[in-house]
């Protein structure tokens, strides 16, 4: 069973459809207890960082998820809230890993949020398993994840390379929406389900 945690934050009703599109077993929770129990755990995310931590502290799930032992995907913010910390409110974040998110520079020719579709380059992880090198991923973020030894696939944006997904031991993060993504986002989501270990 797949804990999908509810925590206040966005984005959860698009996760569900792409999970139930999946015929996968699910179950939307805040309960310490039952995510610890789950045999994977989805943590989507659409907010500001430092509002989605309160959330978290006074729902008792920070220490609980940065303490889980079973295959954990974060997604869009829920991936930024993995890191230790975040410009976006000056957020001190779950801290799986040892890196600070940052906010694209303003009035470099670009848009700020980066909304729509990107490319990833990725790496060989079995998050992506029967993907191409290249391919096509829906983005809405105005903050990122810098390039890091973390990274499993990069994107750019803005001149900005930076870490589109990150894994570290049995935690993984991804910038883009899996859930919004088509058939390429579909894929990834099962092969969270069924490949990632």
């Amino acid at each position: 069973m797949i804990a999908l945690v509810k925590y206040g934050a966005g984005n959860i009703f698009s996760v569900m459809c792409a999970l139930d599109r999946l015929g996968a077993e699910y179950v939307l929770t805040s309960d310490s207890s039952v995510i610890r129990n789950s045999d994977k755990v989805i943590f989507p995310g659409v907010g500001e960082a430092s509002s989605a931590i309160s959330d978290l502290e006074k729902a008792g799930l920070k220490d609980t998820l940065s303490s889980l032992e079973q295959p954990f995907l974060g997604i869009c913010l829920g991936m930024q809230l993995l890191a230790s910390s975040s410009e976006e409110g000056d957020a001190k974040c779950l801290g799986i890993f040892p890196e600070r998110i940052v906010r694209f520079e303003e009035n470099r020719g670009y848009k700020i949020p980066e909304i729509g579709w990107n490319t990833i380059k990725k790496s060989d992880d079995p998050l992506f398993y029967g993907l191409g090198d290249e391919e096509h991923l829906y983005f809405v973020h105005s903050y990122y994840f810098p390039l890091s030894r973390y990274a499993i696939s990069t994107t750019e944006y803005d001149g900005i390379e930076f870490s589109s997904s990150v894994r570290r031991d049995n935690y993984w993060g991804v910038q883009f929406h899996p859930e919004k993504s088509s058939r390429v986002g579909e894929r990834i989501l099962s092969n969270f389900i069924k490949e990632c270990r």
